[in-house]
């Protein structure tokens, strides 16, 4: 008798690969995928689709996609400091349009995305016909990403050899197959319930918007443009949302503190579990944090000063300085500049304990200033260079935190990952309706948006549109898909002072990757 064990590798391609080798039993489940000692195989569908659903906290770790959609912008920037956090430059390729095909980030993105696609792909094969219609929701969204990064897509058709190179789709045929996936399925997906991770109607609509959003920018016969939306795409888009049944949260910090689930606004998340599998969406506060803050950081990624400067300095959407947020941190959550203070009960050092053990106490939160690691004040300064050093290696570049980090699980916290959202929902109808004249209030939408946040309305525009996306949507994977297609992505802006190359609107396909002679390089690389 044989024991088979599979080796499964998505090696750039979506290539499987399978490794045998002999023991005394006579089959064994790995990865959900049974091969019996006869050749005969089952698939344990229910286990793939958790498999598939677990992909999606790929989205909330600092690189791959994250890492591609926001430091390649305007928002972010991850600066060498010192011997630290140069990673072979990885970061200030990004930023600042230099990378080539072996960036690692470019290759781990694409690795993430097609691994996923391959896990829907044996549910669609194998499951029943709710699983199907949650693995084919699936794979549209991790498509929608490969076609927005990548400009092409590699697929099998069922029953198709493994031992072929995957055909590959162009960007207008991959989009136009998104599309017919979801709305192939819209119907038979369930209403929203109280757990947005759960694939549901909602959902598709808002992803269905933004492919129809994006179909000028995806279809163009030049990636980098120009681009025309045709009229009748952006009435898809109103009538999508128009479907979508939401509500904006009373307060935009709704949507990110750790019970963020019970928010209305949240239409598809990633399911984090307080004290479980919930660690990837910690680098949302500890990527940029200091080591000596509450929670501790990693010194790292930080906010360019242009970016921030959008934003009014009382915009609640970068300071939200709720007293039990002091108390427990010292300072308000969202962007952070200038002298960071003392959570409660802790020292200048972000201590909590004395020399001798004994716990600190009577110490109010916010009244003590911290310090670095060499007792120079911890005081953030706009200012920053791509390389830092000196006195302020440690201060250089404003800071920031997109969820409430949760005071009794920091490493593994309960905060779900906002995967999609109703502003975004609500501003892609505004710009849909500006782009045609396709019906609908852009002056409602644009009040509703920025008077939760304590702040006047950016003009009914295209221009002021860009602009509250910008403030309304940070850090949440949508800025390099928004500034391409508003034209503004190959611009010069600061630390970047110059124009990029028209190559860099796609990224390229990872340099492994082309031993399928069915893909071919993106132009310029």
């Amino acid at each position: 008798m044989k024991r088979i064990n599979i080796i499964k590798s998505i090696l750039f391609t979506s290539t499987i690969i399978l490794g045998v080798s002999c023991t005394n039993l006579d089959e064994e489940v790995l990865d959900g995928v049974v091969i019996s000692s006869t050749g005969g195989s089952t698939v344990n569908s229910a286990s793939l689709l958790v498999s598939a659903y677990e992909g999606l906290r790929g989205f909330q770790d600092q690189d791959k996609m994250f890492a591609l959609d926001e430091m390649s912008t305007d928002a972010l920037v991850g600066p060498t400091r010192g011997g630290d956090w140069d990673d072979n430059a990885k970061w200030r390729q990004l930023h600042t349009h230099t990378w080539a095909p072996d960036n690692i980030e470019i290759r781990n993105a694409w690795n993430s995305l097609l691994s996923q696609v391959y896990n829907c792909n044996l549910v669609i094969e194998n499951g029943t016909a709710t699983q199907i219609a949650q693995a084919r929701f699936l794979r549209a969204f991790y498509y929608y990403n490969v076609i927005d990064l990548y400009g092409q897509a590699p697929y099998r058709e069922a029953g198709s050899s493994l031992e072929a190179d995957p055909k590959v789709w162009t960007r207008q045929e991959a989009t136009a197959f998104v599309i017919s996936e979801l709305e192939a399925i819209i119907g038979s997906l369930p209403t929203r319930s109280t757990d947005a991770s759960i694939v549901n109607v909602d959902a598709a609509h808002f992803l269905l918007a933004k492919l129809y959003l994006n179909k000028g920018v995806f279809n163009a016969t030049d990636a980098a443009g120009p681009y025309t939306f045709d009229p009748a795409d952006m009435t898809k888009v109103v009538t999508h949302v128009g479907a979508i049944n939401s509500s904006l949260a009373p307060d935009y910090w709704d949507n990110f503190k750790p019970t963020n689930n019970e928010s209305p606004e949240i239409l598809f998340s990633s399911k984090n579990i307080r004290g479980g599998q919930g660690g990837g969406i910690q680098s949302r506060w500890r990527m940029g944090m200091h080591y000596q803050q509450t929670p501790d950081g990693w010194n790292g990624f930080a906010t360019v000063a242009e970016y921030y400067n959008k934003f009014d300095e009382n915009d609640r959407r970068i300071k939200n300085s709720d007293q039990y947020i002091i108390d427990a941190f010292g300072n308000n959550v969202g962007f952070q500049v200038g002298q960071m203070k003392n959570g409660k009960n802790r020292d200048e050092f972000g201590r909590d304990k004395d020399a001798s053990g004994a716990l600190y106490t009577n110490i109010p939160a916010g009244t003590v200033n911290l310090k670095d690691r060499k007792g120079n004040p911890l005081f953030f300064t706009a200012a920053l260079t791509l390389i830092t050093g000196g006195a302020t290696l440690e201060t250089a570049g404003i800071r920031s935190q997109k969820y409430i980090p949760d005071v009794d699980n920091l490493g593994t916290p309960e905060n779900d990952y906002v995967l999609m959202r109703y502003s975004d929902a609500l501003l892609m109808k505004a710009e849909a309706v500006l782009r045609s004249n396709s019906g609908g209030s852009v002056v409602a939408i644009m009040t509703a948006i920025a008077t939760r946040s304590g702040q006047s309305p950016s003009p009914a525009t295209l221009e002021g549109v860009y602009l509250e996306r910008g403030k309304e949507l940070w850090y949440e994977g949508w800025r390099r898909n928004d500034m391409i297609r508003f034209g503004k992505f190959l611009e010069a802006r600061e630390l970047k002072p110059y124009v990029s190359d028209n190559r860099y609107v796609l990224f390229p396909v990872p340099a492994d990757a082309l031993f399928n002679a069915n893909l071919k390089q993106n132009p310029g690389y």
